[in-house]
């Protein structure tokens, strides 16, 4: 069976996961889940018990979990070289590298804006500490990513690899919550724009919004997150 990738809406971090399937070019199918709503219910704990996407169903029927875990799941099948590199060459280390900072410290630095977002019981106080903090730490992150990036046309070398992915999914925040315009970091900018009209990259958009774009030919279709979680679920 082809693998599918669990992804989320609305802006999921998945979203870049997509675009990376799209780049890869074999075979794949999705899950579509409403953050805000199905990966909440219970049931949704028998893929992924800490109830976030994405979540990857390999072609075996394993669930495996965790941006980086699936990431590295891709890795080990480009055989063609589409998302990666030569292993143990420096493009691949600074793929890794760039992976692991936007993975973790840049990623993690939205935490406290979309607590203040999604806080159940609202409390105006605490709610404007985190959105201060939280714009804080997004800054800082931004400014140590625009110091990251090189002179290529994208984070590693002169096409997309899995680090544009994990990156595109979680760059968009920044507008979302609005902290900052994004032409404070003119790297960053320019790097975006070119990562965002990129074909694979405007498919996993329009599928997260519920659209039908016609793709590379390599996704075979949605499954209903109730057969996965019937078929694969623990």
């Amino acid at each position: 069976m082809e693998p599918i990738l669990v992804y989320g809406f609305p802006l999921g971090s998945s979203m870049g996961l997509v675009a990376a399937l799209e780049w890869l070019g074999q075979p794949y199918r999705l899950c579509r889940v409403d953050m805000l709503g199905e990966m909440r219910e219970p049931s949704y704990a028998r893929i992924n018990a800490r109830h976030e996407t994405p979540a990857l169903i390999t072609e075996e029927g394993r669930a495996l979990t965790e941006t980086m875990a699936i990431a590295a799941w891709l890795e080990a099948r480009d055989s063609e070289g589409r998302i990666s590199f030569e292993p143990r060459s420096a493009e691949a280390d600074r793929m890794h590298q760039l992976m692991g900072f936007v993975n973790t410290g840049f990623t993690g630095a939205f935490v406290p804006l979309w607590a203040a977002l999604e806080m159940a019981q609202p409390d105006p106080a605490l709610q404007e500490t985190l959105r201060r903090f939280g714009a804080e730490l997004v800054i800082d992150r931004h400014d140590k990513l625009e110091a990251m990036i090189g002179e290529t046309p994208f984070l590693v070398g002169e096409r997309p690899s899995l680090a544009d992915g994990v990156l595109i999914g979680v760059a968009r925040w920044l507008e979302f919550h609005g902290v900052a315009d994004l032409e404070r970091w003119p790297k960053l900018a320019e790097l975006r724009r070119r990562i965002e009209a990129d074909p694979a990259v405007i498919f996993a958009t329009a599928i997260e919004n519920g659209e039908q774009p016609v793709g590379s030919g390599a996704f075979k279709g949605h499954v209903p997150l109730a057969e996965v979680i019937e078929r694969f679920g623990a």
